[in-house]
């Protein structure tokens, strides 16, 4: 899942950085290069957290609708990819009952596409991107 982030410097040697999505998730690092890395360990321990208390992972919102924000001013913006799929829980099977043609065309790209590996597979990129989840 991809969160933007504003990283902060006063002396252009450490940098501070706020996750605006995630109220509560902060990180620091001595470089911009480690302030990145740390943010995606943050990220990743705070979602876990949520999850823990019973919350739901917060969609990422686009840089735009932040950055006017005054607590984010004269801030660098990125991106983080923190990849969530631990925190999904264990894979479970189901039975699920679909058009013909449905099905064909999932076929069809799953043959184009080897990262997909299946139907299931397909199945659950899809419906991590419909629910927000990447």
């Amino acid at each position: 899942m991809k969160y933007p982030i504003v990283l902060h410097t006063d002396n252009g040697v450490s940098y501070g950085v706020t996750v605006p999505d995630i109220p509560g998730c902060f990180s620091a690092g001595d470089t911009f290069d480690e302030a990145l890395e740390m943010a995606e360990e943050a990220i990743f321990s705070h979602l876990e957290l949520m999850l823990e208390d019973g919350e739901d992972i917060p969609v990422a919102s686009p840089i735009a609708e932040l950055k006017d924000h005054p607590d984010y001013r004269d801030g660098v913006w990125a991106i983080v990819n923190v990849d969530i799929t631990p925190l999904l829980g264990k894979s479970e099977k189901i039975n699920v009952t679909l058009p013909h043609l449905l099905i064909t065309k999932i076929d069809k790209v799953v043959a184009a596409n080897p990262k997909y590996k299946s139907r299931s597979g397909f199945l659950a990129e899809a419906s991590k991107k419909v629910l927000n989840l990447v």
